[in-house]
């Protein structure tokens, strides 16, 4: 058998032309110390701010000081694992996680590894977990609402989809609830809700995945879990993870929601990180740069504009205040950088005033393009109403005699503050709501006594679902209160009356 010459240059030339080699080139550096959930590392002279590094054993570190001899790596896992004199390698990638309708109904870490036992994320897609928010062309104003369910919220506090209300309070005065009734009332909304536990106990934790499961929520929730027993880096980078997660929704022309429960803790354990990194503290041993880490989190909600498919990111961040101290570094860092805050007062709590929202504190910076027409109507006088019953409230409480239309004004206050008052996990349709405050707005439950407010409501919309469901899918279809269905709610409300003697 002979060979040509020709054909087997030829081949050579072809392989040597495909072949690439297969050395591994990647930048490696060594271990100085380790220890509270940071590592110091030298030799990484060409690492990014933010880049992937990996120890032995495949635990992962962000780098997150980058100083002149070495790098300051947080640990995204167990340090405990890793000893001094260990190789680091760099690994030219940034943080990313699964993304997708994969994640639905799962508890993940903030890594998107499984916590449930239910198997692997089903994702092939990964989003980076820190991404630039959409700049002003790419958004458009609020104007969709973004309904909580809550009456108090709905009518005197409404969120927009793409807008950022901040829920503050003390500890134990309900501000999980009201995030929770706002993923609840999401349902058959083709909203994805996404809840990110950062420093919550396991337990309070498993009780709200138990809530959101028996309730039917979870199949359009992700829960994101960095309890009180993770290591700091982990807390510190959860909720940038959620809203990598929520984002690929919003960047699909989809509605996503986003819950941060809560950022005092994740500023907590950033502050932690920094001090170890030795980066110079600030008021209240803060860093200087914890504003910054607040708000490119916060304005990755928007609503986006038309041309990039008018998704929307909504995000309801919570901060827990010390005995109602509202103006402490971290809570007015968040009012700032938010669109309005939803204050929760303990002394309405214990008053059992629930949700216990503070009406004088609390604002909505969209408002009203936040509303449907009809709601819009009938609440626009509510709040002034609330305000100036809560200052009548303590007038009275000095007990001096009161004309009649004072006594009217106070008594149509306490039945409204009763009308507002809603149970847990009990969100209520909006046109509901409409209805309710209309009647009650318009004087109809003067004559009530207090005490059957409540039972005086669920008997009230029992009655138009029906006996007058014309009038309630008049009102649902238009959403809006026109003169001829504003005559048909009046009639409606006064034949009910008649019906209760």
């Amino acid at each position: 058998m002979k060979f040509n010459s020709d054909e087997i240059a030829s081949v050579l030339q072809k392989e040597i032309e495909q072949y690439e080699g297969q050395i591994d080139v990647r930048e490696t550096g060594t271990v100085l110390e380790v220890g509270d959930g940071i590592a110091r590392v030298y030799g990484l002279s060409g690492v990014m701010a933010g880049e992937m590094v990996e120890f032995p054993g495949g635990v992962i570190g962000l780098a997150f000081n980058l100083e002149e001899n070495s790098v300051g790596v947080i640990i995204l896992g167990d340090y405990l694992k890793i000893n001094e004199g260990d190789e680091v390698k760099a690994l030219g990638t940034l943080l990313s996680v699964p993304v997708g309708p994969g994640v639905l109904g799962r508890v993940l870490d903030p890594l998107g590894r499984p916590l449930d036992g239910k198997g692997p994320v089903q994702s092939n897609e990964t989003r980076p977990v820190e991404f630039l928010a959409p700049g002003v062309a790419g958004r458009q104003p609020v104007h969709e609402p973004m309904q909580t369910g809550i009456k108090a919220i709905d009518a005197m506090t409404p969120i927009g989809r793409g807008q950022r209300e901040l829920i503050i309070g003390d500890r134990k005065t309900g501000k999980t609830a009201v995030a929770l009734d706002a993923i609840l009332n999401q349902k058959h909304t083709g909203v994805k809700c996404f809840y990110v536990a950062i420093g919550q106990k396991d337990s309070s934790v498993a009780g709200v995945i138990q809530t959101l499961e028996e309730l039917g929520a979870m199949e359009y929730t992700t829960v994101i879990m960095s309890g009180a027993s993770s290591p700091a880096p982990l807390q510190y980078v959860a909720p940038y993870a959620g809203t990598a997660m929520a984002e690929y929704f919003m960047f699909n022309g989809e509605h996503a929601l986003i819950v941060y429960d809560d950022l005092s803790k994740q500023a907590a354990a950033y502050r932690q990180l920094s001090l170890l990194m030795r980066r110079p503290p600030g008021r209240e041993a803060f860093p200087g740069d914890v504003f910054y880490c607040h708000s490119r989190l916060l304005e990755r909600s928007s609503k986006l504009s038309a041309e990039l498919g008018g998704g929307s990111l909504t995000s309801l961040p919570i901060i827990e205040t010390l005995e109602g101290e509202v103006s402490a570094y971290i809570p007015t860092n968040v009012i700032s950088i938010t669109d309005g805050q939803i204050y929760l007062q303990p002394d309405l709590f214990f008053a059992g005033v629930r949700p216990a929202m503070n009406v004088g504190i609390s604002v909505s910076r969209v408002g009203g393009a936040a509303q449907i027409k009809a709601m819009k109507k009938i609440a626009g006088s509510l709040r002034l109403d609330l305000a100036a019953f809560r200052e009548l409230e303590a007038f009275a409480q000095l007990g001096t005699d009161l004309d009649a239309a004072t006594q009217r004004q106070l008594d149509r206050g306490y039945r409204m503050v009763e009308l507002l008052k809603q149970g847990q996990y009990k969100p209520l349709n909006v046109i509901d709501q409409v209805m309710v405050i209309y009647a009650g707005t318009k004087g109809y439950l003067d004559k009530v006594p207090i005490n059957q407010v409540a039972q005086w409501e669920a008997s009230f919309l029992e009655f138009m679902h029906t006996q007058k469901s014309d009038v309630y899918k008049a009102l649902s279809d238009k959403q809006e209160l026109t003169e001829e269905i504003e005559k048909q709610l009046i009639e409606a409300i006064k034949a009910f009356q008649s019906t209760r003697g």
